[in-house]
């Protein structure tokens, strides 16, 4: 900002000096003119000397040769004159020159830098706030003409400033606001492209930042129940509510959808806005209490009516055959024990669901845990002629509950060898990462169908209702399962393909 009063300074010194320069040309061509009047009043005192000196010596001179005197004294008076008078003239006039352009300098100088200075600051001041420094402040200083200038732009500083501050305030807010809240949230613009997602989103699907920001939403892996109900957003330019019920990582959740179209400044359709709530613990807790009585009914009917329908035979007679007596007592204590594991599994998964319900965390290693679950399903194992296939290269360290691994492991176990045809292989790993210790228990059973991989876990939920009836089971057992590697903040997944086989792959955190 120096540049404009040097701009300035040097267009005024460049003005005045040919001003000077013009006023020196006209002083110089009046000078023959002064210097002709000169020489005639000087020709007149020579003669008047001249001839006081001829008549004072009594000369006879011819009047010719008195003219020719004059003439030479004149041309001898003149040229000294003139070369004399002339360099005193130019002499001094450049004095003057210099030393008035140096007065005029030094004068504009300071009034020029006295008059530019506040428009400089106020210049540098409007810069700093175009480039969005509205801390600036431009200086008010003495000249009255400059004051409300100055006053205007830190009046504007100052506004720009609160707004800012205000702006990010809400920006704050609105971002705590959106980040913290319960619920899943998207914002797609009108192309489709993805331009706000919230941290409960990127949570609930697995996934990054990096991997939906700006990316077209049919890209990233949604699944097709949420793309058909964004797409009807999209079609309908309409508000829009659903429930919706979608696999996530092999888990069924289910969503109250909300979408509605983003409108800007003078109706301007901007994109819409996904709002998913997650009702699966509503739902699930809404079909247990419709469905627990049914299937606790279901499950105790068979054993009840099979113990009941056995004693009133025993009853009317049939005790007195001591070989029907001893197959029906056989029966009922079967059945007996049946009802038995289906109330102490009963009640150990209402343990485990209870709220607070912990445990007993501490190192372990697991090698030990896999090999004391592979002793206790031995028996069923032999049963069946089937053998176990161990690979384990070396222990793993976790923190877990030994007993309650234990657990899973046999759990997990017998489920492979219940479900799979004689003489096959189970299959024993343990593997580890980072941060993990991973269990892998592998059959060569049945298999499951992909669409029923999500509800293995749910309460009676059988992939073959009759094989497992009749093995035993309660189909509570992967449930419990479920629960209890969720207490060790670990994660149990299902590999599986129909006819070939199931991998069961149960994660535990090392610290």
């Amino acid at each position: 900002m120096k540049s404009m009063s040097n701009r300035l300074f040097m267009t005024f010194m460049l003005l005045l000096g040919t001003i000077l320069a013009v006023l020196m040309i006209v002083i110089g061509q009046l000078f023959p003119v002064y210097i002709e009047q000169y020489n005639e009043q000087a020709t007149t005192q020579i003669r008047a000397s001249m001839d006081q000196v001829i008549d004072e010596r009594k000369m006879d001179l011819t009047q010719e040769d008195q003219e020719a005197l004059y003439a030479a004294q004149a041309m001898e008076q003149d040229e000294s004159l003139l070369n004399y008078v002339r360099a005193r003239l130019y002499g001094v006039l450049a004095i003057l020159f210099t030393i008035t352009l140096i007065l005029i300098a030094i004068i504009s100088r300071y009034m020029i830098r006295n008059f530019t200075a506040p428009i400089d600051n106020v210049t540098e001041t409007a810069l700093e706030l175009a480039k969005g420094n509205y801390r600036a402040r431009a200086q008010e200083n003495e000249h009255e003409r400059m004051i409300p200038l100055s006053h205007s732009i830190n009046i504007l500083a100052r506004n720009l400033q609160d707004i800012t501050t205000i702006r990010e305030v809400e920006e704050e807010r609105l971002k705590t606001l959106i980040e913290n809240m319960g619920s899943s949230l998207m914002m797609i613009g009108r192309e489709g492209n993805i331009s706000i997602v919230n941290r409960v989103f990127l949570e609930r699907f697995g996934m990054q930042l990096d991997d939906v920001q700006g990316k077209v939403f049919r890209t990233i892996g949604l699944p097709k129940s949420l793309e058909q109900f964004i797409d009807h957003v999209f079609l309908t330019e309409m508000p829009y509510r659903q429930q919706i019920k979608m696999e996530v990582q092999q888990e069924l959740y289910n969503k109250e959808v909300y979408g509605a179209p983003v409108i800007g400044d003078h109706g301007r359709w901007l994109g819409v806005v996904i709002v998913m709530h997650d009702i699966t613990e509503l739902v699930r807790l809404e079909q247990i209490r419709k469905d627990f009585v049914a299937n606790v009914s279901h499950e105790l009917r068979t054993p009840i009516t099979s113990i009941k329908g056995f004693s009133e035979t025993l009853l009317d007679g049939a005790y007195k055959d001591e070989k029907m007596l001893i197959s029906f007592l056989e029966i009922i204590y079967k059945e007996s024990n049946r009802l038995q594991m289906l109330i102490q599994d009963l009640l150990e998964l209402s343990k485990i669901e209870q709220h607070g319900f912990t445990v007993n965390i501490m190192p372990m290693g697991l090698q030990d845990v896999l090999i004391r679950g592979a002793e206790l399903t031995a028996p069923r194992l032999d049963e069946k002629n089937m053998s176990f296939q161990v690979d384990i290269e070396r222990d793993v360290q976790v923190m877990g509950d030994a007993n309650r691994i234990i657990q899973i492991v046999t759990n997990l176990i017998t489920n492979a060898i219940t479900y799979s045809p004689e003489n096959t292989t189970v299959s024993i790993r343990l593997k580890e990462n980072e941060t993990h210790g991973i269990i892998e228990i592998e059959d060569q059973g049945i298999g499951i169908e992909k669409h029923e991989i999500a509800r293995v876990f749910e309460r009676f939920y059988r992939v073959d209702r009759a094989r497992s009836r009749n093995s035993g089971g309660t189909g509570l057992g992967l449930a419990i399962v479920k629960h209890l590697v969720e207490a060790h903040h670990g994660r149990i997944q299902v590999e599986s393909e129909v006819g070939i086989g199931t991998k069961m792959i149960v994660t535990i955190p090392k610290n």
